[in-house]
């Protein structure tokens, strides 16, 4: 997954997840380094622990393709290359298909605005700006 904070990206994951069909329940994983933010239920955003929990997803998203889980998705932001080049090459290493799933322009200023209005965890405006100006196009 690619977008801003905001942009409906763990959205878009829990609809395609609830799109498969229902029969063959898909065995599946979800990787957000979010996820290592919530104390007691709670958010708590920490920049000084960002890249160890960055290191932790890494690691949880590669013990999910060691094991072969027939689906794993990373949700963050990976608004630069170099975020996400782990991932694909670990993922390719173990013959898995790679997808490349963006939502939203990052680059556009609306949907800068809407995403500073609608993100969970409260990123305020002037981030999603700064991260959107480093936003590189996958290709």
């Amino acid at each position: 997954m690619r977008g801003l904070p905001g942009s409906g990206k763990s959205y878009w994951v829990e609809e395609f997840i609830n799109s498969l069909p229902k029969k063959n329940t898909l065995q599946y994983k979800v990787c957000s380094t979010d996820e290592f933010f919530y104390k007691d239920g709670e958010y708590c955003f920490d920049a000084k622990e960002l890249s160890k929990y960055h290191q932790l997803n890494l690691t949880r998203f590669i013990h999910a393709i060691a094991n072969k889980i027939p689906l794993v998705i990373c949700d963050n932001t990976n608004m630069a290359q170099w975020e996400f080049e782990d991932y694909c090459a670990a993922a390719k290493s173990q013959g898995y298909r790679v997808q490349i799933q963006q939502i939203g322009e990052p680059k556009d200023k609306e949907h800068q605005l809407l995403c500073a209005d609608r993100n969970k965890h409260r990123v305020p405006l002037k981030s999603i700006v700064r991260m959107a100006n480093v936003f590189e196009p996958h290709g």
